[in-house]
């Protein structure tokens, strides 16, 4: 058994996020599972980049209300104790609600090396304001 005692907050890096977004990293990747894992907590409005991930991604909703989004223009709404996988190469973001804070649990399968997530452009205030009138 290992204890592993609480790794400190970091502010989320305006080059993949934005808005205010904050993050615990929980696992980081180590051979033979090459897990990450990370509390990530988004203010209201705050969301992702658009991104990907070569092996896909979890994300377990662990408070508040938010939404995920793909190219296509599919968002699903999404509260506390919601799951939502997004399939290995599918661009996509997350993120709060304009008016409620969302947390949760992201996951992804790295190939050791490093965690396979390819990050892209932000995405748009009008792109945004689409997926809540959807989500």
């Amino acid at each position: 058994m290992e204890h592993i005692t609480s790794t400190p907050t970091a502010k989320g890096p305006a080059e993949r996020f934005t808005g205010d977004v904050y993050l615990n990293v929980i696992e980081t990747p180590t051979s033979p599972a090459n897990l990450t894992a990370a509390l990530v907590r988004f203010t209201p409005g705050a969301r992702t980049n658009w991104h990907s991930h070569a092996n896909g991604q979890t994300l377990h909703v662990t408070d508040g209300t938010g939404l995920v989004g793909t190219r296509d223009g599919s968002v699903v709404r999404v509260s506390a104790g919601d799951t939502v996988k997004c399939p290995a190469g599918e661009d996509h973001w997350h993120g709060a609600t304009d008016t409620t804070l969302m947390a949760h649990i992201a996951m992804v399968v790295g190939d050791g090396e490093s965690d396979g997530t390819t990050w892209l452009e932000p995405v748009s205030d009008e792109q945004y304001s689409r997926a809540l009138a959807r989500g």
